[in-house]
């Protein structure tokens, strides 16, 4: 069990919570904090202006509310912007949002009854989804459209994803005796207001980005090791003298793995004199930069998942609704809090990195394919009969057609803010489609990194170097080869992709 408050939650949370299913509690403090904030408002509001409550919306905030249409307003609210558009997001993006709105209601400082964040925990717990569409959401007065979704299923309307299948939200409840939440002040414009679905797909977004460079730094290591590499290029000496922390993890990540490789060689072992024909060297002397400059094109990727983690993880933790409530200090402070440009720009800078890796990997499949390049393998490493086998031919158009639309999304989304809501929100930050932009990119990566895999254990099996690899490489070499067997004639590669897609997301790597 999880517990939320007062406590600052952070990448670990949202692992065990969405990877592991484990289930969260509330901190009875931080709760009660909650309704103190509530009766504070609930008080202030009766005797003084205070926006959404007795006041319209955005650029209506001029017009006053009657106390007798208050309540109905809330509810105007979260029906009027359920108006988002085309496919749902996926339950996992959706339960991390969800994760993030309640840290953000439980500090108290939003001003609604302690019931929403009850209802939220029961439905994380419980796996209940509310469907939120993917079109929506500038940014601006944070994720207003895709929140409007998970509000309007808190008050036992829209639909819901559950096990598996779209249903009626008031079906469900009445299945599992769960109470919708009744608006008590500012319930509606306190659940929509802020950033919590970019930041929960954000979160998501670095989680998966730990598991790719994982996965390149494993990579990287194994086409090194099929070429017989010589190991100065991630040494520690060469890459002390370069100042950069990322650069220097990998490297070290790399002589981990390599660390007992019967095939990596030692430039200082190597006689170069032997191999000459005439004034020409047989053997190259350095191999191409998709091999030898692993450490230097990694290096700024793990600094910027390590940075973005950072950003990501205040942003969680922040009160980003309008007007905050600070009940302490009897205050009711208005400004823009909810504004995405945070995680806008850091979504930006996460996607340009991980599109970086899907190019590296492309460019080492090419590598492994073209025989003209590394001497060693058959055209497209394959293992039948040549001109009439295919091999890995195919495959590799995925790749290639997946890195470039990798890098058509690569487009900043930070940059493109587009006036609306009549110029009362003249520049917003674009922040759930930027987040969503780099969950495209990392998806379409991994699909990259299983066309990778693949060739890379069929490479191993053509060499007969599979007693020679690296206790990692070994290991990873087995594993792949239980999901798909060795193969020489040509059949159909889609599902065996499906396959090793699903084995690299699941599989926990602890390398970097």
């Amino acid at each position: 069990m999880i517990e939320i408050g007062e406590s600052k939650i952070g990448l670990s949370y949202f692992y065990d919570i969405l990877i592991k299913k484990e289930r969260i509690e509330l901190q009875a403090e931080a709760v009660a904090g909650m309704k103190a904030g509530f009766d504070f408002l609930k008080d202030i509001s009766a005797r003084k202006v205070v926006y959404g409550i007795n006041t319209g919306l955005g650029p209506m905030a001029q017009y006053k509310i009657e106390e007798d249409e208050q309540i109905q307003l809330q509810y105007n609210l979260i029906r009027s912007h359920s108006s988002g558009s085309g496919p749902s997001l996926s339950a996992i993006q959706v339960k991390s949002a969800m994760i993030c709105r309640l840290n953000t209601l439980i500090q108290g400082k939003s001003g609604i009854y302690p019931d929403a964040v009850v209802l939220l925990k029961n439905l994380i717990n419980e796996d209940i989804t509310p469907l939120i569409p993917v079109h929506g959401g500038v940014g601006a007065s944070g994720d207003l459209v895709q929140l409007a979704h998970l509000a309007l299923v808190m008050i036992g309307e829209g639909e819901v994803f559950y096990q598996g299948k779209k249903r009626a939200t008031k079906d469900v409840f009445q299945e599992l005796n769960i109470q919708a939440i009744e608006v008590k002040l500012r319930e509606g414009l306190g659940l929509i207001n802020g950033t919590s679905v970019m930041s929960g797909i954000g979160m998501l977004n670095i989680i998966h980005s730990w598991q790719l460079i994982n996965w390149s730094v494993i990579m990287a290591s194994m086409i090194n090791e099929l070429v017989a590499s010589f190991s100065d290029h991630f040494s520690e000496e060469l890459n002390e003298v370069k100042h950069h922390s990322g650069q220097q993890i990998i490297a070290g990540a790399m002589r981990n793995i390599m660390q007992d490789s019967a095939l990596i060689r030692k430039r200082c072992n190597f006689r170069f004199e032997e191999e000459l024909e005439g004034n020409i060297y047989n053997q190259k002397i350095q191999e191409y930069y998709s091999l030898r400059c692993v450490p230097q094109i990694l290096g700024p990727v793990l600094d910027t998942i390590k940075y973005s983690q950072d950003i990501v993880s205040d942003e969680v933790n922040s009160v980003s609704d309008n007007p905050v409530i600070d009940y302490k200090r009897k205050k009711v402070l208005h400004g823009g809090n909810f504004h995405g440009d945070y995680i806008s720009l850091e979504m930006d800078k996460l996607k340009l990195a991980i599109t970086r890796l899907s190019m590296l990997a492309e460019r080492q499949i090419n590598y492994l394919m073209n025989d003209k390049l590394n001497q060693i393998l058959p055209p497209f490493v394959n293992l039948g009969k040549l001109g009439f086998n295919l091999g890995m031919q195919g495959v590799q158009f995925t790749a290639t057609s997946t890195v470039a639309e990798n890098q058509s999304l690569s487009t900043s989304l930070y940059v493109h803010s587009i006036p609306n809501n009549n110029d009362n929100q003249d520049i917003v930050s674009m922040g759930t489609n930027a987040a969503l932009s780099t969950a495209k990119v990392i998806e379409n990566t991994f699909e990259v990194f299983a066309i990778e895999i693949l060739s890379l254990v069929q490479a191993i099996e053509y060499l007969s170097i599979q007693d020679k690899l690296s206790t990692k490489s070994r290991e990873i070499y087995k594993e792949v080869r239980e999901i798909v067997p060795s193969f020489s004639e040509d059949s159909s590669m889609y599902q065996r992709l499906e396959k090793l897609n699903n084995y690299l997301k699941s599989k926990e790597q602890h390398l970097i």
